[in-house]
């Protein structure tokens, strides 16, 4: 059953109770200790910038930095196509969708919304089929499988090719406005996006083929969410709404062995090493020790893709040996969150307060307690300020992709973190929230909220828009 433990301090931080260290200025909500440190010790005091998600978690030594710094070229690495002289940088593909993870996380941030004409990089479409028989669904039902493949293009759009291959096929993204009506006379005006594929390279797809665009999220804070007890994160649960709040949060069990997922947007990669792996598959093309297809997402129907030479390593017999693809762990593992230097203004109290009154805590959990015993000691015994449950929720029909992911469903998503998302702009160059960057602002991203979130939303909206712009605040200090 779901703990209210969540709130702890946050509600008494709210009315400023200063017995849990709490700092009352004039009736607006107090500051947490440690609150401008949302990644504990391994927060990065830096400028908030361009780089500003670039940096190493503060607390790693000169040793572990070199670690990170190695991490951090092949992070940036482009691949080369197979064969190559550059044996240690060749394997790319044969079909995908970036040449590097930077591509798709440009410094480290959030992914970008193709503009007319251009290409789609750190946006792409994922694929797959219901099932078709009890066989199938028996092994999407035991765990054994996520999901049912495309028969002909897989479980990724990939829209690149190595030399003498063709790029799957292309996104086209469309767009039709409508107009939200806020209290106190403002109006929004909110992109409804629509998905359709061109140019098929290998013959027409599934005719029950589901379709869901997904953008690359930022970086930042992944080993610390990596870090917190699963037995925290499973005590926010409540899949029958027992409590009767309207909030029902459900983990998303992964696999034969039921591991709990944390990362991708539902949930559907339980750890960093696995989340890496399969980007580096997905996204590249890349074989490693956890995903070991060196021709990646080739179908059975991919003759010429599945005959392409491959950069396996000799010996390991993967295009990313387990040193590289440890180092490159590392790497995710400690990209630190930046430092709030922000914690204690006015403003942002107030909104922190009207964030709470909202609902929005409901389901974006202010902290948690890493476990003092986490795979890096850097990142154990920390407390955090992540803003999310790491749990699925139904969002309602306006955000459903209605392509079931293991044990989420097409309406379910995973509470992304709030940390870092006020530097967006700062670090991406442009403002554009959600699964699919449809959201231009977070009073966007707000109002697209529905399902388990609607009350919070419908609150949103009904606040004069002085409150609006004072919680709005609140997450740009994040």
């Amino acid at each position: 059953m779901k703990r209210s433990s969540f709130a702890y301090p946050l509600l008494a931080a709210t009315f400023g109770v200063a017995a849990l260290g709490g700092v009352a200025l004039a009736g607006l909500p107090g500051v947490e200790p440690g609150e401008d440190r949302p990644g504990g010790a391994a927060t990065a005091r830096v400028a908030r910038d361009v780089r500003a998600f670039t940096h190493p978690s503060a607390n790693l030594s000169l040793e572990r930095r070199m670690e990170f710094r190695l991490g951090d070229a092949i992070f940036r690495k482009l691949w080369a196509s197979s064969p190559s002289s550059t044996t240690a940088s060749d394997g790319l593909g044969p079909l995908y969708n970036a040449r590097s993870c930077q591509s798709c996380h440009l410094r480290d941030g959030r992914g970008r919304v193709p503009l007319p004409g251009e290409t789609a990089v750190s946006l792409f479409l994922r694929l797959s089929v219901p099932p078709r028989d009890d066989a199938e669904r028996a092994r999407l039902a035991s765990g054994e499988v996520p999901v049912l493949p495309e028969p002909t293009y897989g479980t990724q759009l990939q829209n690149a090719a190595v030399h003498g291959l063709t790029g799957e096929g292309r996104m086209v993204l469309t767009y039709a406005e409508e107009t939200v009506e806020l209290a106190g006379g403002e109006t929004v005006s909110l992109r409804r996006p629509a998905y359709t594929v061109a140019d098929l390279a290998y013959g027409p797809m599934a005719a029950d083929v589901m379709i869901s665009p997904r953008m690359a999220p930022p970086m930042i804070g992944l080993g610390l969410l990596e870090a917190i007890p699963e037995a925290d994160i499973l005590a926010g649960a409540d899949p029958d709404d027992v409590d009767g709040d309207g909030i029902s949060g459900r983990p998303n069990l992964l696999g034969v062995e039921k591991r709990l997922g944390r990362f991708g947007w539902k949930a559907g990669q339980p750890d960093v090493a696995a989340q890496s792996a399969h980007a580096l598959a997905g996204d590249i093309g890349l074989s490693s020790p956890a995903v070991p297809f060196s021709h990646g997402d080739c179908t059975a129907a991919q003759t010429a893709c599945l005959s392409a030479p491959t950069g396996d390593d000799p010996v390991a017999g993967v295009e990313v040996t387990q040193p590289v693809f440890d180092m490159l762990t590392f790497y995710t593992r400690h990209l630190a969150v930046p430092a709030r230097p922000r914690a204690a203004d006015a403003d942002v109290l107030a909104g922190k307060a009207k964030f709470a009154e909202a609902g929005c805590a409901a389901c974006h959990r202010p902290s948690f307690v890493t476990a003092a015993d986490a795979t890096d000691p850097e990142l154990a015994g920390q407390r955090i300020y992540p803003y999310t449950d790491l749990l699925l929720h139904d969002m309602g029909p306006d955000l459903a992709d209605d392509r079931p992911e293991a044990r989420a469903s097409g309406s379910e998503w995973r509470t992304p973190p709030l940390w870092g998302i006020g530097l967006t702009q700062q670090v991406s160059g442009r403002t554009e929230f959600l699964h699919d960057g449809r959201a231009r602002s977070l009073t966007e991203a707000i109002l697209w909220h529905g399902g388990e979130a609607a009350a919070a939303r419908n609150r949103f909206i009904a606040l004069t828009p002085e409150d609006r712009r004072l919680l709005v605040e609140f997450l740009r200090s994040l």
